[in-house]
């Protein structure tokens, strides 16, 4: 017996010394690619702050400063798992900069609805969901309010007649308006506008009905705002209707000229990505610019033998993508296109490979580093989806030919890019949008080519020959591209059941799935096919995902039930921002209005009951329907609009509840959820920043 345990010791001293040598080899396969990983691991920081349900003490602050500090003393010292540690150090680190990003952009949020006199100074012009003018404004001034507590930014929707002035960034307004806090998300887990407007230092939303006036005009700081708006003007005088509007929008990142209507059939063929300014408008033009120099030079050959061309080029290509991403606004999604390019020009001017992976990881760590927040969004994890899916194929692919004649490479190389492209940004684009386009990669190849090859060379072509007088020939071109792209976008998105829809996932599975398929990208050696497996495992929580029973807007007036042909409405008007939610996230395409055709309460006036899940809940908007009210009149759960004041003998969510809670879910197995239960305590919805 003794023997056979020593053999029994020996075999797993054997099998351990085998796992460690396994383990060191795939390390070893690592070396040289593990720079890649650092925003991975930044990037799970960031969501574990965001994910956290309190927020962090100065205690823990001192946790997290004293875990990195000894992370990398661990790792100079413990050189045997220096991967681990630093990979410790960084998901604190990621945790720690999310951290300082938030209390940075803390400034004063509106803790009450107000109606009055509003002055401000615009710095923004868009479109609202409902496609109303939405002008964002600083400087803001409120009737009462002290200048410490007032927000630094708001957003106001211009309703009924408006022609009493022209709104351009710098001018000063007056009007009387409604305003409110950033609302919280439509249900629990769902999307959190005051995560988003947080960061925005956008204190208060709201709307206006009466004319806004102009007061003074104040463009300090906003010269290239100024520039934007006229030129945006002028491109509009000169090609007139959609395509001016289109035109302006991919120049100018100015869109509250384009018809609601082109922009859903955009989204309709999963062509909106062209009006965003990203990557492939940046990209289309300074590979324009960098080409053109470069090509241009090879005509004389005393210069291209003598001078650094290529870096020169390269120099060129980059302060004309810097002056883009002035003229286009500085949006977020620009910003990130902008990092992404720099840093591939910059590797020309070292002599260093510009499409890479390690370049990808460069831009994103930038984009981290400096604006933590966006990892949640979709604009974030689609563009970097899509740039690391095309940068491992392509790059896998080179030295190894092509399968196409010559003649077809070019056609094989945009077909390819489209697929590969839509195929990593698919999941995440269903995951935030609940939409997909069956159409999708046919619109795609048939106008991105036309983007790159008409549209984005004439506006190279338009500033060259603008001192001269003749943009008129480089607008002539640009009209006919972008003319080329409207129509194939209202042709297939004409085409029958052009669009799909799906549920929203739970909140495990784009975690899952983003890791897995990074893994598959990132790790070197057939373990990477491990990756694989987180993926398979989210797509199977995301099939197998329950949607709630019944759903309680946060102002409490509205309800949604599921029925056996889908989710019920209480209405088919009003609180619509909250219902589309609600219905996206079913996967259901149907109206608000067809929603509430489905029956599913039992109304008398302006009471609506229900029951779901063993609860008898009953919603009563309006105060005279309130003050009618017996008790509970049997509901276990009451909803109102109104505040109310009656002790009652059940659950009451109430407006002053509601607004503490957020919306509420009842799940199929009865459980009571709230938004805030869900969320937690932050700074953005406890009142760190309001007043």
């Amino acid at each position: 017996m003794v023997g056979s345990s020593e053999g029994d010791i020996g075999r797993t001293g054997a099998g351990q010394v085998r796992v460690m040598g396994w383990m060191r080899a795939n390390l070893a396969l690592q070396r040289g690619h593990s720079v890649n990983w650092v925003p991975v691991g930044l990037g799970m920081g960031v969501a574990g702050y965001f994910a956290a349900r309190s927020e962090p003490s100065l205690a823990h602050w001192a946790i997290f400063c004293g875990g990195i500090g000894l992370s990398g003393v661990l790792a100079v010292v413990w050189r045997g798992a220096r991967v681990v540690w630093i990979g410790i150090a960084l998901i604190l680190f990621g945790f720690l900069i999310a951290g300082v990003r938030a209390n940075a952009v803390a400034a004063p949020q509106l803790g009450f609805r107000y109606y009055g006199p509003i002055e401000g100074r615009i710095v923004q012009i868009d479109r609202s969901q409902s496609d109303a003018v939405r002008l964002t404004l600083d400087h803001v001034v409120l009737e009462n309010l002290a200048p410490d507590r007032t927000p630094a930014r708001i957003r106001v929707s211009l309703h009924g007649n408006q022609g009493w002035i022209d709104p351009v960034p710098g001018l000063v307004v007056i009007l009387t308006g409604h305003l409110s806090p950033p609302s919280g998300p439509v249900e629990p887990g769902g999307f959190d506008f005051r995560l988003s407007a947080w960061f925005d230092q956008l204190g208060a939303v709201g709307y206006t009905r009466t004319p806004v006036l102009a007061l003074d005009d104040d463009p300090s700081g906003l010269a290239i705002d100024v520039l934007r708006m006229r030129v945006g003007d002028h491109i509009r005088s000169r090609l007139t209707g959609d395509s001016g509007a289109f035109a302006a929008a991919i120049l100018t990142g100015d869109r509250s000229s384009i018809d609601a209507e082109v922009v859903e059939g955009l989204r309709a063929t999963n062509l909106a990505h062209l009006l965003a300014i990203s990557g492939l408008h940046m990209g289309l033009l300074t590979g324009v610019v960098f080409a053109a120099i470069r090509m241009g030079a090879a005509f004389w050959p005393a210069v291209a033998l003598r001078l650094p061309v290529k870096k020169i080029a390269a120099v060129a290509a980059l302060c004309v993508g810097a002056f883009y991403l002035l003229l286009s606004g500085r949006a977020v999604a620009t910003e990130r296109a902008f990092i992404m390019i720099a840093v591939m020009f910059v590797a020309v001017l070292l002599d260093r490979r510009a499409v890479t992976l390690r370049a990808v990881a460069f831009a994103a760590t930038i984009v981290i580093l400096t604006r933590p927040e966006e990892i949640a969004g979709p604009g974030f994890q689609m563009s970097f989806a899509a740039t690391t899916a095309l940068v491992a194929v392509f790059g896998a692919m080179r030295g190894r030919g092509y399968l196409l004649p010559r003649a077809l490479r070019g056609v094989g190389a945009v077909f390819l890019s489209s697929l590969v492209a839509g195929m990593a940004t698919a999941p995440f684009s269903a995951a935030h949008f609940n939409q997909f386009s069956h159409y999708g990669l046919i619109a795609n190849l048939m106008a991105v080519p036309v983007m790159g090859i008409v549209v984005m060379p004439a506006v190279v072509l338009t500033v060259v020959l603008t001192p001269f007088g003749l943009d008129w020939i480089g607008l002539w071109l640009m009209e006919q591209g972008i003319g080329w792209i409207l129509w194939v976008s209202a042709t297939v998105a004409g085409w029958p059941d052009a669009v799909g829809y799906v549920v929203s996932p739970p909140p495990l599975v784009l975690p899952l799935l983003a890791f897995g398929a990074v893994f598959v990208v990132l790790w070197q050696g057939h373990l990477r096919w491990g990756g694989v497996v987180p993926v398979v495992i989210s797509l199977a929580l995301w099939s197998g995902g329950e949607r709630p029973a019944l759903l309680v807007s946060d102002t409490g007036g509205l309800l949604g039930v599921m029925t056996d042909n889908g989710r019920s409405l209480s209405r088919g008007t009003g609180d619509s921002f909250a219902a589309e939610a609600w219905l996206r996230g079913d996967g259901d395409g149907v109206s608000q209005e067809g929603a509430a055709a489905r029956g599913g309460f039992n109304v008398a006036g302006r009471t609506y009951r229900t029951e779901v899940a063993g609860w008898d809940v009953l919603l009563v908007r309006g105060k005279t329907a309130l003050d009618q009210l017996e008790g509970c009149d049997g509901a276990d759960i009451v909803v109102t609009n109104q505040r109310d004041q009656v002790d009652r003998p059940c659950e009451v969510f109430d407006l002053q509840r509601l607004q503490n809670s957020g919306s509420v879910a009842i799940m199929p197995d009865g459980q009571l959820k709230t938004a805030r239960q869900v969320t937690g305590e932050r700074l953005w919805n406890s009142g760190g920043g309001r007043q």
